[in-house]
């Protein structure tokens, strides 16, 4: 079973220091085993201390690589390692657990061999006392600081490194035993206990073989992306209920060493806007890292029709993906059905680009219009007015003189005159551009007044003054409440 995902959240220039401290700590103190046991083996001549040197001199190298796959794991990712060197960590522990495997076959071998084929000489001395002590201590104090760096830190080479060292407290342990036993058997004359070694030994070899199968597993495991069982469905749960999210498409996670990479595909309303679209894409994020602290998440957004887009909003969204603008447009019910479906009709207006021809223009809207009819099925009539895309934004704009001002506000007075409670006109300003007029004004009308009415009032204020001035081009209303109105009629040019 995969390891479980853990938090990246100490994960940094001090986390990697941390490590490679730890690491380089176990190196020198398997140099020390070492040097020591070659030392008293080769003074005193035991086989068996000099046995326990070439196992340290094993551990040496487990060491070393732990060493250097702590040490490159840490570098930042690259042009050819887009994602680290993370996994450096999970190939060291997969290794180390191979040597582990390796040592504990060799041990159970052993053990049977003696147990079937005879008893084993073994040589009794205070040096081998004295070094299995001393490798114990060292063992217990480096195994225990590679177990809290290795959870702290969620190395996985640190955690083989850690259980390396562990095991051998069990086997200098059982080292000893076996000295006291066979001390035992000869004092009490009790030659059975001359296996206990051998049994011992089995016994700790199946318990390491054990632990360092599971850690192979998982170090297997994040090597192939695997990741623990429940994991996904939770995630997908998640992030499906983010607010604004209508479908999660695709979830991939992946563990690097200690960092976990979480890429997240989101489908959302096509309504949406680009940055509500990026909000929805952070929240998921979020809780992604909910789960999963300190990941790195990756959402990709994409737009979709949703089950409650409106028929207006199909029209606009189409309109945007064709390159031209909707405005104005009105649907209505038709008087027959096709599939048991009610048919509708849709008109509108649509700005082209205005250097176009009428011919390339027609061939733009028509395509629209397929393309409309194509996505809302119930639309059978569609008949669009086609306008240029607005004025030019260079167009010259000169005051307007006091007889032109003079017009607007009489025109202003007399329709004002008709109901002076409909609305308040002020900031009445009066501009003439390319022979046309152009004016712009605020109108009050009661803070209570629905929308619908209050741009009717603008509909009929503009067409009072069309009515009177013949050459009056463009005019914007501004309708506002009348808490924020100035008092009468301001003829501001």
């Amino acid at each position: 079973m995969a390891e479980p995902l853990g938090s990246q959240a100490n994960q940094g220039p001090q986390a990697g220091h941390e490590k490679r401290l730890v690491a380089l700590i176990s190196v020198v103190a398997a140099v020390f085993l070492t040097l020591m046991k070659l030392t008293v083996g080769l003074m005193t001549g035991s086989l068996g201390i000099l046995a326990e040197a070439a196992h340290s001199a094993l551990d040496l190298v487990a060491a070393g690589v732990t060493f250097l796959a702590v040490r490159i794991s840490d570098r930042p990712a690259d042009h050819e390692h887009t994602y680290g060197h993370s996994k450096v960590e999970n190939l060291s522990a997969l290794f180390e657990t191979l040597l582990l495997l390796g040592t504990c076959a060799w041990i159970i071998y052993e053990g049977v061999q003696r147990l079937l084929f005879g008893y084993h000489e073994i040589e009794l001395s205070w040096w081998a006392f004295a070094v299995m002590g001393v490798s114990i201590i060292v063992d217990v104090s480096r195994s225990r600081a590679l177990a809290r760096a290795a959870r702290r830190y969620h190395s996985q080479a640190l955690e083989a490194d850690a259980l390396h060292f562990s095991t051998d407290v069990y086997s200098s342990m059982v080292v000893i035993m076996g000295l006291v036993l066979v001390w035992a058997a000869q004092w009490l004359k009790l030659p059975w206990l001359q296996h206990a070694d051998a049994v011992a030994a089995i016994g700790v070899a199946g318990i390491v073989v054990f632990v360092s199968w599971q850690l192979a597993q998982r170090a297997v495991e994040s090597l192939v992306d695997g990741i623990p069982h429940g994991l996904y469905d939770q995630v997908m749960e998640v992030v499906g209920s983010v607010p604004g999210v209508l479908r999660v498409e695709r979830m991939r996670l992946r563990r690097s060493g200690p960092e976990t990479f979480a890429d997240v595909t989101v489908q959302v309303g096509r309504e949406v806007s680009l940055e509500a679209a990026h909000a929805i894409a952070t929240s998921a994020e979020e809780a992604v890292r909910n789960i999963l602290p300190g990941s790195d998440v990756v959402v990709h957004v994409e737009p979709v029709r949703s089950a409650q887009e409106d028929l207006i909003t199909s029209v606009r969204l189409l309109a945007a993906q064709h390159g031209v603008g909707a405005h104005s447009i009105r649907q209505y019910a038709l008087p027959t059905q096709k599939a048991g479906t009610p048919q509708v009709g849709v008109e509108l207006h649509l700005e082209v680009p205005d250097y176009l021809s009428i011919e390339k223009a027609h061939a733009l809207v028509s395509d629209f219009e397929v393309a409309l009819q194509h996505a809302r099925p119930e639309v059978s009539h569609v008949v669009t007015h086609i306008e240029p895309v607005g004025e030019h934004a260079t167009t010259k704009v000169f005051e307007a003189n006091a007889k032109d001002t003079a017009r607007v506000l009489q025109a202003l007075a007399e329709w004002q005159e008709q109901d002076p409670t409909r609305c308040q006109p002020h900031d009445v300003h009066v501009h003439r551009s390319e022979g046309e007029l152009i004016v712009t004004l605020h109108c009050s009308v009661g803070a209570e007044t629905p929308m619908v009415d209050a741009h009717l009032i603008a509909e009929q204020v503009e067409q009072a003054l069309r009515r009177q001035l013949p050459d009056l081009g463009r005019i914007v209303i501004h309708i506002e409440p009348e808490a924020s109105r100035e008092e009468g009629v301001a003829p501001t040019t």
